[in-house]
């Protein structure tokens, strides 16, 4: 049995109490790499708006500025507002590198298993697979068998992934930590941790794309906006995946803290 049991209920009703109680830190933390992620969307959507390689390497790199708030944020949260120290977005410094450098060890597979599923499907023929009597494409048929595995590979990925994501929050305050870590120090609480997670990133998911259609709706109906309505859909979009980015750091942050029963300046427990 595990020292901390975690409770479901309290690290969401805990996480998302955070984050309403300072939304003001939230815009001042969010801004540039905000602006960032919008200036990225809309260079892709200017080079290639078809391609999935160039979504793909637009995911890629909005990765950079959702690094650096993440860390702000988390700083945020464990250590209070006046450890932040920078702006997020007004430098890149070694704390930055290393939690990209522990994101990349956490989510890596996944993206990698994401971007072959993408582009494997992507490029399926369906009309040729609904055809009756149509000649069976041998390239396409092997495109086929490949999807479902990599399908597979990648919710078994995104579980494992959620499971140790918390660690992240470590990184952040310049913990030394690592995916290894995360999971001796969950054992025992790991579906509260998937569970809480995933129910987080899924309710935040559902919101921007509401807050897009009601945006898109509200811009083209009532003022008959066109390409701006897509610009100003984008950034409204992007500015509720950024709360919702806050939210599971902060519930990323909590677990960590409170598994760990972690404070600054004392060494973390052994694992068993």
């Amino acid at each position: 049995m595990p020292v901390v049991k975690l409770s479901f209920s309290a690290l969401l009703a805990e996480s998302f109490g955070f984050f309403f109680a300072n939304i003001r830190p939230f815009f001042h933390l969010v801004t540039i790499p905000w602006i960032v992620s919008l200036a990225i969307r809309l260079l892709g959507s200017a080079l290639n708006q078809e391609s999935m390689v160039a979504v793909l390497v637009e995911k890629a790199l909005d990765i950079v500025p959702t690094v650096m708030f993440m860390v702000g944020w988390q700083r945020l949260v464990l250590l209070g507002p006046n450890r932040v120290e920078r702006l997020p977005g007004l430098g890149w410094t070694p704390r930055e590198t290393a939690y990209l450098v522990h994101l990349l060890k956490i989510g890596g597979i996944t993206f990698v298993l994401i971007a072959a599923f993408i582009l494997t499907v992507g490029t399926m023929d369906y009309g040729a697979l609904t055809t009756p009597g149509a000649p069976i494409d041998p390239a396409l048929a092997q495109r086929q068998a490949l999807a479902a595995p990599l399908g597979v590979g990648f919710m078994v990925s995104v579980l494992l992934a959620l499971r140790v994501s918390y660690g992240l929050a470590a990184t952040a305050v310049d913990v030394p930590f690592s995916p290894r870590l995360a999971w001796a120090h969950g054992r025992g609480n790991g579906w509260t941790i998937i569970g809480s997670l995933f129910l987080t990133f899924f309710v935040s998911a559902i919101v921007t794309t509401l807050a897009t259609l009601i945006t898109l709706g509200l811009m083209r109906g009532a003022l008959g906006a066109q390409e701006a309505a897509v610009v100003v859909a984008w950034t409204v979009a992007l500015l509720v995946s950024y709360a919702g980015a806050a939210v599971a750091a902060t519930l990323q942050a909590v677990i960590f803290r409170t598994l760990l029963g972690w404070r600054e300046g004392a060494a973390l427990p052994a694992t068993t």
